[in-house]
């Protein structure tokens, strides 16, 4: 599986952005998509994930309510669109990807990971 994250940049606070991550090699098997952010010193953490069929999200307290997760329906593609962004919201931020039907929140539990795309937003 390979995958390719887009759509960071640079956002004043308070406003948006949409982030995409393609994926190749999911053909013919469920794979759970998710989101995952990281910044300098800390542990990369758990932002969103979302299930093969697409009814099943979670979140991260800390963008609930402001983020939302979504693929399309060729399951090829997975989005975070992010609003009423935060400064505390600036990090690289990578989509994941794992094999399978479980939604799970841990990094480890995912084998394929995007290169990561730099989002930062200015207060």
């Amino acid at each position: 599986v390979q995958l390719q994250a887009s759509g960071g940049g640079l956002v004043q606070a308070g406003g948006s952005l949409r982030l995409s991550c393609a994926a190749s090699g999911l053909a013919f098997s469920p794979y759970v998509m998710a989101w995952f952010r990281q910044t300098p010193g800390k542990e990369r953490e758990f932002v969103a994930v979302i299930n093969w069929i697409g009814n099943t999200v979670l979140y991260a307290d800390s963008v609930k309510g402001r983020f939302t997760i979504s693929r399309d329906s060729a399951k090829t593609t997975v989005y975070l669109q992010m609003n009423s962004l935060k400064p505390e919201d600036t990090a690289v931020y990578y989509c994941a990807a794992r094999a399978g039907r479980e939604v799970v929140v841990t990094t480890g539990a995912f084998g394929s990971w995007g290169q990561g795309t730099l989002v930062t937003v200015s207060s």
